[in-house]
């Protein structure tokens, strides 16, 4: 279970190993808070390449793979990633787990490369995804795969607790999963955009209303020159132009893969597929956004 605090009238909590707050239109119980955390586990017990009980560990394990029934958030997920994984042609991929052990960034944190970057493999060499006729989407494995689902799990998560706490009664909520932003109901709220390059200062401001706002930067997890957790799945590499990204989009599951997918696909491409608006940053402290970004840049 999350361990929390108070801050007013906010829940705060740290859960999947990393700070959350929700404020809602009504004081949340012990019910809804319980409700929350069984949630919130269930998700990391699924999805975690970090603990040795979840499903995504199993199915690493599996030497000779094997056909997992997955749970009823894959779908979204997963789609997702195969949207963006076609559109960034093979850079943006929920195969980068073995990349990111490679660098140093595995369940044990030993934060140390063992070799040079790991290439991760195309999709059709490793698994094969379908949907049987109940809705249930299977996972047929070749060979051990280490799924990594950061570049758009944090934000699906926040949907589900929006979710959760929406069909509960809370009709006007923010869930904040560290950055992963989703506000639904009642006025819109005023968010400050952190400078990647120095955290105590801001780039801009956006307002956000019945939207979610998602941001992504290196800085955020980076142990070593040039190491960090957002790879191009082509080379296996971390990315070095782009150092941070802002999208905002109907779900933060949306915006969350979107904010990655914007270090390694070309904006107007995404643009073609998603209705989204965005922007980012550049390591020389360039600024770029969207056409219909609505937000202020300090530029």
């Amino acid at each position: 279970m999350p361990s929390s605090a108070s801050a007013g009238d906010a829940w705060l909590f740290e859960a999947i190993g990393t700070a959350w707050r929700i404020d809602a239109d009504r004081p949340l119980d012990e019910s809804d808070r319980s409700a929350v955390a069984e949630r919130v586990e269930r998700f990391d017990r699924d999805w975690s390449r970090f603990r040795p009980d979840s499903l995504v560990s199993a199915i690493a394990a599996a030497g000779d793979g094997g056909t997992w029934k997955l749970p009823d958030d894959a779908a979204p997920l997963l789609g997702l990633y195969a949207r963006l994984h076609a559109l960034s042609r093979g850079r943006v991929s929920p195969l980068v787990g073995a990349s990111l052990e490679r660098l140093g960034y595995d369940a044990a944190y030993r934060l140390r490369p063992a070799g040079e970057p790991l290439p991760a493999p195309a999709w059709e060499e490793l698994l094969d995804l379908a949907t049987d006729d109940a809705g249930a989407v299977r996972l047929t494995t070749m060979r051990p795969v280490l799924l990594d689902v950061g570049a758009a799990g944090k934000g699906h998560l926040v949907d589900i607790v929006g979710d959760l706490l929406a069909a509960r009664g809370a009709t006007q909520t923010v869930v904040d999963g560290s950055g992963d932003i989703r506000h639904r109901g009642g006025a819109g709220i005023r968010i400050a955009l952190e400078n990647p390059a120095n955290p105590s200062k801001a780039v801009g401001v956006v307002e956000l209303r019945d939207a979610a706002l998602c941001a992504s930067s290196p800085s955020r997890r980076t142990w070593g020159e040039g190491l960090h957790h957002i790879i191009d799945a082509v080379t296996g590499r971390p990315v070095d132009d782009v150092i941070g990204t802002w999208a905002i989009a109907p779900t933060a599951l949306e915006a969350d893969g979107l904010a990655t997918a914007l270090f390694l696909v070309d904006p107007r491409e995404l643009e073609g597929a998603f209705a989204f608006a965005w922007a980012r940053m550049f390591r020389d402290g360039r600024l770029e956004a969207s056409a219909n970004w609505e937000g202020e840049l300090y530029r």
